[in-house]
């Protein structure tokens, strides 16, 4: 049992003022595996008081001095490897492969990512005897999402470090353990006093008093469009700037000249990866039309290549994330059925011998119109639906047609075709035949996407402030 009743608030781990607990179930065995505290107004009230009292000092480090302590959290998170790993198996329900290779792996890349970048960024640009210099924004308040405990939660809090931001952190409820060891792995590397807060709880207490506290001068947060939508009503009572990395329902555009079999294995592991709960999935797979038996037929060839159950066992795909994720999951898979889509595999109902844990049947839905339902709503889980096109500008155009524009994938050979395709979806990030993340490059959506940039300089960017100083003495 992982169990932590304190939150931590300025560098130390303090008692919560209330009694309200939340119990942390994995969804592999259904089973509580640990308990929080839910906190209180109080308890954010002490966690603010205490970034703010950071605030000036921390803001004047220098950026060697935030360089270094980037790497030392770097250094200590690589410590904790294991226990990251196994933390987020439980928590999560992630196949171990899928925690060590992405999750673990995202989370130390982007400290090290944010050391790098600050090494190389600068605060302060001469314009002619004027001056222009970046600031830190002041209090920040993050509010990470359960699909990726280290991911999010990581460049969010590497960005503000470097910006020399001062935070408080909501970790999601489902997912809080892996925020409590990286409070750990803080401690373990120096961080001063109150730079850092961790105070769990619900979106409803917690994330709601973060974005519309008034000490609180800006907000990260990664979720759904409906609480952005809240915070940005919350932060417009104190005029407060936000960054928001919201959902999606990316396009993925195989060109005719594309390996059929290479193109359907990166479908099905767009689903397969986090059991499809991704913000920039791609779900929506755009097919020519002359290509689609050949691409069906390739999907089922490849598909037993990502099996489904136990996450400590040799599986690529674990259970979903609760039980009502579950049940939503199944709803939109009911609806593709009603509306008309063809299922080419999958369905409702759990996979055969998998009656404990909240799996669902990896589904593919063929004949989809981009109009229905399943590929215009963020499903969440292990869901796909095959759209063919006849011309890449017809491509492009359903491609462009949805609310989201988080990200967009183009696989194929011809240069010009893949360019075309590339420059034409309205999307954050585009990839194109499956190239490598650089966490250097920026991250985040156009469109109900979100607002913002993360990873990287462009992170940073999002915890400063502008001044221009007119006159400055050389």
């Amino acid at each position: 049992m992982r169990n932590q009743l304190k939150h931590f608030i300025d560098g130390e781990w303090v008692e919560s003022t209330g009694s309200e607990t939340y119990d942390v179930i994995n969804p592999a065995t259904e089973e509580v595996i640990g308990t929080i505290s839910m906190g209180t107004k109080e308890d954010l009230d002490k966690a603010v008081a205490a970034a703010k009292q950071a605030l000036p000092s921390f803001s004047q480090t220098s950026k060697q001095e935030r360089v270094e302590m980037l790497e030392r959290i770097a250094e200590e998170y690589e410590k904790r490897k294991d226990d990251i790993v196994e933390t987020i198996t439980d928590e999560l329900g992630s196949p171990q492969k899928i925690s060590e290779k992405v999750h673990y792996t995202m989370g130390y890349n982007h400290f090290s990512q944010a050391a790098e970048s600050l090494k190389d960024f600068s605060f302060m640009e001469d314009r002619g005897g004027h001056t222009v210099v970046k600031e830190t924004i002041g209090v920040s308040g993050l509010i990470t999402p359960w699909n990726f405990p280290t991911n999010q939660t990581s460049t969010k809090i590497a960005s503000a470090f470097a910006a020399g931001s001062p935070v408080i952190l909501k970790p999601a409820e489902m997912t809080p353990f892996a925020a409590i060891i990286l409070t750990e792995i803080f401690e373990a590397a120096g961080v001063p006093k109150g730079v850092f807060n961790l105070v769990n709880g619900t979106g409803e207490v917690i994330g709601n008093g973060i974005s519309s506290h008034p000490d609180i001068d800006f907000v990260s947060f990664t979720g759904s469009g409906a609480v952005g939508k809240k915070i940005m009503e919350n932060a417009s009572e104190t005029i407060k700037n936000f960054a928001l990395e919201l959902g999606g329902k990316s396009p993925l555009v195989v060109l005719e000249d594309a390996d059929v079999e290479v193109a359907a294995r990166a479908a099905v592991n767009h689903i397969a990866t986090n059991t499809g709960q991704v913000c920039s999935a791609a779900t929506r797979v755009l097919v020519p039309s002359k290509m689609k038996k050949s691409f069906e037929e390739a999907v089922l060839k490849v598909l037993p290549e990502f099996p489904v159950g136990d996450p400590r066992e040799d599986n690529l795909i674990g259970p979903l994330i609760s039980k009502k994720q579950w049940d939503t999951v199944q709803s939109y898979i009911e609806k593709g059925v009603d509306e008309g889509a063809s299922l080419l595999t999958g369905g409702t109902g759990k996979p055969e011998g998998l009656e404990q844990g909240y799996y669902a049947k990896p589904t593919v839905f063929t004949d989809v119109q981009n109009s229905m339902v399943i590929a215009q709503e963020e499903i969440f889980g292990p869901v796909t639906t095959i759209i063919t096109y006849d011309t890449l500008d017809e491509a492009i155009e359903i491609a462009n047609e949805t609310i989201y524009g988080l990200a967009g994938y183009v696989i194929g050979n011809d240069p010009e075709n893949l360019r075309k395709a590339a420059t034409g979806i309205r999307a954050g990030r585009i990839k194109v035949n499956d190239t490598e993340a650089d966490f250097s490059a920026p991250f985040g959506g156009y469109k109900q996407s979100g607002i913002g940039r993360e990873w990287g300089d462009y992170g940073i960017e999002e915890y400063l402030e502008t001044k221009t100083i007119l006159g400055f003495p050389s």
